[in-house]
């Protein structure tokens, strides 16, 4: 056992300071006064920075040349250096790091003294006998942790050991099962004594553990543990206060969310049912879109599973189409588009060895290869021995991007959709290219599917620079968010794992990756029960990602209409869904700038009330609406903890009630529980069905004025890469009452795009009057007291006294301009 107990060397380089111990080395440096670096190896030098993960550094790294479109280098921070007899002290305006000399361990405070970390002391950093390196910290009970990535069972993860690793996990048991489809190795601290939030990322793809309070040994303090089977300890600690902070950080250091294209907020059809038919199945996916049109469900595409590929022998051949079953790709492809839809294919990196097209990458030496890397690697794989893509290799990038080109992108697909991606090789000492260096797999086949998704972007830019690619993969590192949208792979059919899968996805959300859902419905088991299903989709279409796809046990196939006396429930949650398209692509562009999940746990915008520390299940929508679904069979009634700092109103009836509060609603089959709180803008569309085929021109914007606020409106042309030289627009909206209750709205404008919207409808909440005037752009509109006049009319106001609502009508504006709400009382007595 190496352990590093005492410093025997300091050395100030400026930038950073050089630490030797007894045992490791270490390197410490601030890349922002927040964000501070501790690097560790037991090596006798530092490996060679080589990072596929950082897009932000502060040094010269082997991949700057792979990643020169998405990298930035910026200058390191420099702190306050002192040593003293007993430790050395870095300082920054917002941290203090003391780093004691022995027993070595390194603390962490923020200006205030308040302690954000500390090693375990005499167990800090270590490596054993096996080549394992791991890394200790002091915990206490009111800590809570959240992230990991991809995790199962509730959403706070303290008292929990959970292995990062990709498997593909069909079927899975979303309270218990790990590890799932991604190993992202970051986590957010957040303490309920002080509700001070802190990230610790570790950038390292082995194999790893996260051990955080499971473990328990009384010769020491509790502690949590990160454990991995090689690299080094390359650890970033990210300062809050705020969770928001804390995620915007991360998400600095390994890439926002990509902004997808409008359509990839509609419904896309999905079953593998469709495309194992032994004919014809572009005609059944024709007749799905088809019917969705006449059943008024809208749609704007459609997963193909891998069934398209089956070749001569049943097996699935990666970039082969079966031409009984799609006798004309293109043909078909043109077909969809016609209709408003977009093909996504099912695309796997592993080629089976009776592919006709693996010796062609075989020649190119396009594979992982053995370890004496002579020949390539054959590994299981679905449907048979296979060999798998190696992404870090140059030329095996460009002969697959060939093949996406060839296959798919010239026959008008631009929708990837990258499956089966986990690399489960399981020889470990298999070899990989590196750009040149080689190396095994065990040390990045977690960065393998970002590769592919990043060579998938790269072939889409080559062959249509001005659409925006929209990628979908199962598997992923830190960073995939940067490529992808992702989904929670193969989850099972029940009411277990629609309720599971909702922590599953707000940890993904807390850990950069904010596009992404599951599987709507449940993709194994037996078809889901008619109450089951719809429930399902009303959760289903708060996710960013919302497919509808099954791989059904009995031989059923989940469609929106398999339950015609359900089908209109069904409906109403997919309309919901597209009326709230403007909202929720102005959270997905907030996404792509700040970091932001789309789906949010309570204590994400309430990181004051410690009630929400451990809530699972009900989650925000942006910052504005809270979700509570329903997820347990037979429900009529549900209780809901409304956070406390804000009022909050009944979506349907705007009924009003105090937050800090559990309150009891009922609830029926065709209700989906929805709260706004104060403070809230709230853009909606209306008569949407199709993002492809029709434009937003009218938006409804729910405001709820007693608390100021604003909300960014984006909008762009929603297909191509314009909005990257300024084609977009930002609607920057501003709520503001002053002390006589007067109410002013503001609309500030930027960029270059020319919105479709011709007209806005504002429904302004009021609390205790209604108002005597309001003017847009400082002229005066008519008020209506007859809602026929008003709803008829171009442009005006009303007053709906049942739901204490101001609706308001007007031609929408292209530059700058307000609206001002007057809530004067009329003395009519005196008159």
């Amino acid at each position: 056992m190496n352990v590093s107990n005492k410093i025997e060397k300091v050395d100030n380089k400026g930038e950073y300071i050089d630490i030797v111990t007894d045992g490791g080395k270490f390197r410490i440096m601030f890349l922002k006064s927040d964000i501070v670096r501790i690097r560790c190896t037991f090596d006798k030098e530092f490996p060679k920075e080589a990072s596929y993960a950082l897009v932000m550094t502060a040094w010269e790294d082997k991949m700057d040349s792979v990643m020169s479109e998405e990298r930035k280098r910026i200058k390191p921070y420099i702190a306050k250096f002192e040593e003293f007899n007993e430790y050395v002290c870095l300082k920054t305006d917002l941290l203090k790091i003391n780093i004691n000399k022995e027993p070595f361990a390194i603390e962490i405070f923020n200006n205030e003294s308040k302690l954000l970390h500390s090693d375990l002391k005499e167990k800090s950093y270590l490596k054993d006998e096996n080549g394992r390196l791991s890394h200790y910290s002091c915990i206490n009970d009111n800590d809570s942790f959240y992230g990991f990535g991809e995790k199962t069972g509730y959403i706070n993860k303290s008292k929990r050991r959970m292995r990062m690793n990709n498997v593909d996990t069909l079927g899975y048991d979303s309270q218990r099962s790990d590890p799932l489809y991604k190993h992202i190795p970051f986590y957010i601290k957040l303490n309920k004594t002080n509700k001070i939030a802190c990230g610790l990322f570790y950038n390292n793809s082995y194999s790893s553990i996260f051990d955080m309070g499971c473990e328990r040994s009384g010769y020491w303090d509790k502690y949590s543990y990160f454990s991995t089977e090689g690299g080094e300890l390359d650890l970033f600690f990210m300062y809050g206060p705020d969770i928001k902070d804390v995620v915007r950080n991360y998400t600095d250091l390994t890439g926002k969310t990509a902004l997808p294209p409008l359509y990839s907020l509609g419904y896309f059809g999905s079953t593998m049912f469709y495309t194992e038919l032994q004919n014809d199945c572009d005609k059944a996916i024709l007749d799905f879109i088809d019917k969705t049109k006449k059943e008024d469900i809208p749609c704007d595409g459609f997963f193909l599973s891998s069934g398209y590929t089956t070749g001569e022998d049943g097996k699935r051949h990666v970039f082969n189409w079966n031409n009984n079953r799609f006798p004309c790709p293109e043909k078909f492809v043109n077909k969809m588009k016609e209709r408003g839809a977009d093909i996504s294919p099912n695309i796997k990196p592993g080629m089976l060895i009776t592919n006709p097209l693996y010796e062609e990458f075989k020649s190119a030496k396009a594979y992982i290869m053995d370890e004496n890397g002579k020949e390539p690697h054959e590994d299981r794989f679905w449907g048979g021995k296979a060999s798998f893509l190696d992404f870090t290799n140059p030329k095996a990038r460009e002969l697959w991007k060939k093949h996406l080109k060839q296959s798919f992108i010239d026959k008008g697909i631009v929708c990837i959709w990258n499956d089966n991606n986990e690399y489960e090789i399981n020889n470990s000492k298999a070899l990989c290219e590196f750009e040149g260096e080689k190396i095994t797999i065990n040390a990045i086949r977690p960065l393998m599917p970002n590769l592919m998704a990043m060579a998938a972007k790269q072939a889409l830019k080559e062959s249509c620079p001005d659409v925006r690619p929209y990628i979908t993969n199962r598997a992923g590192f830190a960073g995939i968010q940067r490529y992808a949208q992702t989904w929670a792979g193969d989850n099972s059919t029940s009411w277990h794992s629609l309720k599971f899968n909702i922590p599953v996805i707000l940890g993904m959300g807390l850990s950069g990756v904010a596009n992404q859902g599951c599987d709507i419905g449940g993709f194994y088991g037996p078809a889901p029960e008619p109450e089951l299903y719809v429930r399902w989709v009303q959760h289903g279409i708060f996710q960013p990602r919302f497919s509808i796809h099954s791989c059904n046990t009995d031989n059923t196939v989940t469609e929106p209409w398999m339950y015609p006396s359900y089908t209109k429930y069904i409906r109403d949650a997919i309309k919901l869904r597209y009326n709230l398209a403007p909202y929720l692509y102005s959270l997905l562009f907030e996404a792509s700038t700040e970091g932001s999940p789309i789906m949010r746990p309570l204590f994400y915008e309430f990181q004051e009330d410690t009630n929400t520390y451990d809530e699972s299940f009900d989650f925000m929508y942006g910052k504005s609406m809270l979700v509570a679904s329903i997820y347990d069979k037979g429900a009529t009634t549900r209780k809901i903890y409304l956070p406390k700092g804000c009022m909050w109103y009944d979506w349907y009836t705007k009924k009003m009630y105090e937050g800090g509060q559990t309150i009891e609603i009922e609830t029926s089959i065709d209700k989906i529980p929805l709260f706004f709180r104060s403070g809230s803008i709230i853009p909606l569309s209306e008569d949407i069905m199709n993002l492809h085929l029709q434009n937003i021109d009218s938006l409804n914007i729910l405001v709820e004025p007693w608390q100021d606020c604003e909300f960014t409106l984006y909008e762009d042309d929603g297909t191509s890469n314009k909005y990257l030289k300024g084609e977009y627009l930002k609607t920057c909206i501003k709520v503001k009452s002053d002390e006589h209750g007067d109410v002013e709205v503001d609309f500030n404008k930027e960029g270059s795009y020319v919105t479709k919207v011709e007209n806005l409808n504002l429904s302004v909440i009021c609390r205790e009057l209604a108002p005597v005037n309001i003017a847009v752009d400082n002229k005066n509109i008519i008020f209506y007291l007859d809602r026929g006049s008003f709803e008829s009319s171009q442009e005006g106001w009303y007053f709906d006294n049942e739901q204490k609502t101001v609706k308001i009508k007007y031609n929408n504006h292209l530059g700058n301009y307000k609206v001002s709400i007057s809530y004067a009382v009329k003395d009519l007595i005196s008159i």
